[in-house]
């Protein structure tokens, strides 16, 4: 056998004294190991962590139309979402649900807990999503109680309904002089109630009115709770935005509308009121407040509502109910 540096096994290597190795300690092995890789992902980053976790059943649970976190709830079993361009509500609880599904709010998708406690208003719900072909969702309390919100008592059971699409108050007015009809509206000044614009949309219908129209600010919108009170009403009634509310009234009196604001103090009594055959927009203002100040100096007439002096003022939504009725019966008679 041939001798490698004079040992004979087979392989050995004689260590070099005139020399002092090198001492290489794991720090200076792991600084080896890391180099050339990236820096460290964050924790919501690693799909194994407890935040990465977190953060991908987050987006699972938006994906499937869950509500992102910290949005906050109206308290009445709707909800106003902080997504892009406000594309969703969601309506929970069993009497809410099951009132949005008769009054036929176009709702997207139910979701029902699972191991829900079945009643009456459950099996309804589930048959009336099961006419219109809704699609059913089963999913976990924890689920479900992210997408209601903290505050909200959803029963085991919501909806997702779309966001509303306004109309614009001027095409609404040129539709239905288009038509040949003569325009009845009713404004909004300052009422932030949606059950007092369900009231009003469905007074609108009941009474031949052929819009709402909602300002953009300082006001409520079509809501899902403005849908249910409207008892389906919204589906045909119209509902315009306007960007400002005092610039609309004004180029509506310049199309020949007249503009009657309701107030207790007006000096016009509802009652025989000479004007219900003319175009018309009806202006309701809070029951607080009343009109606004530059609201109140655009309105042609300022129209009051003979009541009781034990009373002191009407509910925005019956205020404007009882003046909707007179204008509609003097049409009549004329």
């Amino acid at each position: 056998m041939k001798k490698v540096g004079g040992n004979s096994r087979a392989g050995a290597v004689r260590k070099s004294r005139g020399t002092k190795q090198k001492q290489v300690g794991s720090g200076g092995q792991g600084a080896q190991a890391l180099e050339g890789r990236k820096p460290t992902p964050k924790a919501e980053d690693r799909p194994y962590h407890p935040a990465g976790k977190r953060k991908a059943a987050e987006e699972r649970r938006v994906a499937a139309g869950g509500q992102p976190r910290g949005s906050r709830p109206d308290n009445r079993g709707t909800q106003r979402t902080k997504s892009k361009n406000d594309e969703f509500e969601i309506v929970t609880g069993r009497n809410s649900v099951v009132e949005a599904l008769r009054a036929k709010i176009p709702a997207t998708t139910l979701y029902v807990a699972a191991r829900v406690e079945m009643d009456e208003r459950m099996r309804e719900i589930i048959s009336i999503a099961n006419h219109r072909d809704i699609p059913i969702l089963e999913v976990m309390r924890p689920e479900l109680d992210r997408l209601a919100g903290r505050d909200a008592v959803h029963q085991g059971v919501a909806i997702k309904v779309p966001a509303y699409e306004y109309a614009h108050p001027i095409d609404l007015l040129e539709t239905v002089v288009s038509r040949g009809q003569t325009p009845l509206f009713v404004a909004l000044d300052g009422i932030t109630d949606p059950r007092n614009l369900g009231a009003i949309i469905r007074s609108t219908a009941a009474f031949g009115g052929q819009g709402v129209i909602v300002p953009q600010r300082r006001s409520v919108g079509l809501t899902a709770s403005a849908w249910k009170t409207s008892a389906g009403a919204a589906a045909r009634t119209p509902v315009a935005m306007a960007a400002n509310l005092t610039q609309t009234l004004k180029a509506f009196k310049d199309a020949g509308v007249f503009v009657l604001g309701l107030d207790g103090g007006g000096d016009v009594s509802l009652p025989g009121l000479e004007l219900a055959d003319r175009p018309i927009v009806v202006v309701v203002g809070s029951e607080g407040k009343g009109l606004s100040r530059l609201v109140t100096e655009t309105c042609d007439a300022v129209v009051s509502i003979p009541i009781s002096s034990a009373t002191e003022s009407l509910n925005a939504g019956i205020a404007a109910s009882v003046t909707l009725y007179e204008i509609a019966r003097l049409r009549a008679e004329r």
